[in-house]
């Protein structure tokens, strides 16, 4: 049996049906004729046939142009699934031992140039890698105590103090709107989920935030009707 020939081309390992040919014992134009109806499976299953099976050509001994296929590794396997016996068994074990030897040699760095390219497509991997922990990492509990610690010192100051009337009759008012508007301003669905890199961003947000309009006249009326009672 002849070893079988694997090469990348676009990106991908493939062998040349006429190869697979040889050496599974079959006439080329049959095992082109099995390819053809195997192509036709996958097309009617809505599979890429470019994983499996990719058109091509060759000159024959006379230069005249023939249709032919690049076969990929899975495309060797739809073949090898379709013999038995030994010959079945030699192919498998022959393109799978191929493929695999193509594979080490392309992923194995051959100078120091590509050494010193995997090195920094690893340093680039981690940066994701951290990037993406950032991202995704909450706020832990020290941080959610001092949000809460920090909303109710504004909210308070907002109503005019804990003994103040607006505080005794506004206060859930006044906190359910704070925490309205800062969910939505994150997209949180409750503010424990703020991501951590927004965590100094929030504590600004919060040293901003004011009330609406209307709720601001509701504290005010709320604190003058006191004031016009202590001056009557």
């Amino acid at each position: 049996m002849n070893q079988l020939q694997v090469v990348p081309i676009n990106g991908q390992l493939v062998t040349n049906s006429q190869e697979v040919s040889a050496m599974v014992g079959k006439p080329h134009y049959e095992l082109l004729k099995d390819i053809r109806k195997y192509s036709a499976y996958l097309a009617e299953g809505n599979f890429h046939l470019g994983d499996f099976f990719i058109e091509s050509s060759y000159k024959d001994s006379n230069n005249q142009s023939r249709p032919c296929f690049l076969i990929t590794r899975k495309g060797c396997d739809m073949v090898a699934n379709k013999m038995t016996g030994q010959k079945g068994v030699l192919f498998t074990t022959e393109y799978v031992t191929r493929f695999e030897e193509m594979e080490k040699q392309i992923r194995q760095p051959k100078n120091q140039l590509e050494i010193l390219q995997v090195a920094v497509n690893e340093l680039t991997s981690q940066d994701k890698r951290n990037t993406n922990l950032e991202n995704t990492m909450r706020i832990d509990g020290g941080q959610e105590f001092h949000i809460r610690k920090k909303v109710n010192q504004i909210v308070i100051e907002t109503l005019g103090g804990k003994n103040s009337p607006a505080y005794q009759q506004l206060s859930r008012k006044a906190y359910s709107e704070f925490w309205r508007e800062f969910k939505n301003h994150y997209g949180l669905p409750r503010y424990g989920d703020l991501p951590k890199k927004n965590f100094e961003d929030a504590l600004r947000f919060i040293g901003m935030w004011q009330p609406s309009t209307t709720l601001r006249i509701e504290i005010q009326n709320a604190n003058n009707q006191q004031t016009i009672r202590e001056v009557i």
